[in-house]
């Protein structure tokens, strides 16, 4: 099987997953996520401190999105030829499935060996669900 990678609806995915990371932790579930993580504790200097590694961290997380989308983009196109369909509704299909066998489970060892809250993890794990389903809708009406 040919895979011809269409890189315009890889860096869209990208884009629309790391938008919806945006709104995740700074408007819908900031105020949990930070006392979560503990980060309501930090003295302003702390947090002045801590923003300016927010450009690199959100540089390399960026990166990492793309790659996500590019492999997604693999297994929508592998799900669709084995399925012998194709559009939006095969991107939603792989997504759930990748993360229900990767993300969702990998996570699971944030709660269990770094001994973080199943709070975290819920916020944690639903934003990338979301994300992966931007990602499947987009990748998979662009297939």
């Amino acid at each position: 099987m040919d895979i011809h990678t269409n890189w315009i609806a890889v860096i869209v995915a990208a884009v629309a997953h790391f938008i919806i990371g945006f709104l995740w932790y700074s408007v819908f579930f900031m105020k949990p996520w930070m006392k979560e993580m503990g980060l309501d504790k930090l003295t302003p200097k702390q947090r002045k401190e801590g923003m300016k590694e927010m450009p690199k961290s959100m540089a390399i997380n960026f990166v990492t999105l793309v790659i996500t989308a590019w492999v997604l983009s693999y297994v929508i196109a592998y799900a669709g030829a084995f399925y012998k369909m194709s559009g939006a509704m095969t991107g939603v299909q792989s997504a759930i499935w990748v993360w229900l066998g990767f993300f969702a489970t990998t996570l699971v060892n944030t709660v269990i060996w770094e001994k973080k809250s199943w709070k975290l993890y819920a916020i944690n794990v639903s934003h990338h669900l979301a994300g992966l389903l931007a990602m499947g809708i987009i990748l998979g009406a662009w297939m």
